[in-house]
């Protein structure tokens, strides 16, 4: 190819629920860094995309150098981690462009439209992926994606590269589904059809080709902890795979109008609060205030009170601030989305990634209380109540397991873990 010439700048788009599209401003970007700068038709008419770390006027605003390499937060959001970025080098590098010519506006250009959430960067990328055949063989994109993310093959599928853009560090990719055909399956977004993201499985995982199960299972089980969770389903894998089945979700960031081009804008914690994911850099008290500022509600302290004690108790010690994330209507109004990537996780010292007034694992019990003080609870008896069925949801472990069809050793493996973590934590 040509040349390579790098973005310097970038226009930034927001779709609203309605599926209608607004310019949001613009990005820009020198040797001293990256500046935003808000539409005034956008000040006018609709609200601060990030509340806490930007203001909504039409001054330059400089982005942080860290920790979203160089941008600001709410515009990392719409960078993927491990695997999209995986995807995204090897385009990059088909093309010729060395990895140190990269800039962020460069990966913002590439997303395009088909990042997660509400915004859009233009122009695209030239080397962005491309319109492909519409119906996909989930099960030719499951093979690669494990492929890919084992490191046995290099060439990426079209139709992988597309889909791929996504958070998280392990393989997955977005897809469309139409609810009418079920079997009928697209990377791109069509009328009719629903956004769903799928969760690929591979063997270095933790629980191997079993970690779909275990989530699907942690789904259920924070569901009946009554944890608001997103539409799910699971999606049985070909014959020939070593998954029994792949988790697959309904987008939570999409509406239903206009075909389902509606959107709502999503901004993570990392975003919201410039903290870095991947490292421990936040604490639940944090999380449960920030929470009922930005929703302007002290019951929402309570949904977060109960999301931080079911990964106590259940063992999903990979709860850092990337893994949780608020979003917004057209009104400007916040609320949690539903909680995701909620399954068993221990990290290697034991600990949680977000802390628990300062406690990494087995917070005292005046710590609990402490917290759910903080989450406005009218009294401990309350907070007690909501912790029993956070408690009584995860005993459910071994019968859901049984369910799904969990193997005997996975399903051993995480019960002797979590009569661990309730003894540990026990509040009687």
């Amino acid at each position: 190819m040509s040349a390579f010439t790098p973005v310097r700048q970038l226009f930034v788009h927001r779709r609203l629920s309605n599926g209608e599209k607004v310019a949001v401003g613009q990005l820009a970007q020198n040797t001293q860094g990256v500046f935003f700068q808000y539409d005034e038709n956008y000040i006018a008419h609709y609200h601060n995309l990030s509340p806490f770390k930007l203001t909504i006027d039409n001054q330059l605003q400089a982005a942080p150098a860290v920790p979203h390499a160089g941008l600001h937060g709410v515009f990392g959001d719409s960078l993927p981690d491990g695997w999209g970025l995986l995807l995204m080098n090897r385009a990059f590098r088909r093309h010729g462009i060395p990895h140190h010519k990269i800039t962020v506006l460069d990966r913002l250009a590439y997303i395009g439209e088909h990042g997660m959430g509400a915004l859009s960067y233009t122009p695209a990328s030239v080397i962005a992926p491309t319109h492909v055949d519409a119906r996909v063989d989930l099960a030719q994109l499951g093979h690669d994606a494990e492929a890919l993310y084992e490191g046995t093959m290099e060439e990426v599928l079209p139709q992988l590269a597309i889909g791929g853009s996504s958070a998280g560090a392990r393989p997955k990719s977005q897809i469309f589904i139409d609810s009418h055909c079920p079997e009928q399956v697209s990377t791109q977004a069509k009328p009719g059809l629903e956004p769903w993201l799928i969760k690929f499985t591979a063997d270095p995982f933790l629980l191997g080709h079993e970690e779909g199960l275990c989530e699907a299972a942690y789904l259920k089980m924070a569901s009946m902890a009554g944890i608001d969770v997103p539409q799910w389903q699971l999606t049985s894998a070909p014959a020939k795979e070593k998954a029994i089945a792949w988790l697959t979700m309904r987008r939570f960031d999409c509406t239903s109008d206009k075909d389902w081009q509606g959107r709502y804008h999503v901004q993570s914690l990392c975003a919201l609060l410039d903290a870095d994911f991947r490292q421990p850099s936040l604490d639940y008290m944090d999380i449960i205030g920030m929470g009922q500022t930005l929703c302007q509600s002290p019951a929402v302290g309570q949904k977060l009170f109960r999301r931080a004690m079911f990964n106590l108790f259940s063992g999903n010690q990979d709860d850092h601030c990337k893994n949780a994330a608020f979003l917004m209507d057209d009104k400007g109004e916040w609320t949690p989305t539903p909680a995701y990537d909620l399954t068993f996780s221990p990290t290697p010292y034991g600990e949680h990634t977000t802390s628990f007034d300062g406690y990494g694992k087995a917070p005292p019990l005046k710590v609990i209380q402490k917290m759910a003080d903080h989450a406005c609870f009218k009294d401990w008896s309350q907070a007690k109540g909501v912790i029993q069925e956070v408690m009584e949801s995860i005993s459910q472990w071994v019968i859901i397991a049984n369910e799904l069809g969990i193997s005997r050793q996975i399903k051993k493996q995480i019960h002797d873990q979590l009569n661990i973590l309730w003894k540990e934590n026990r509040i009687d």
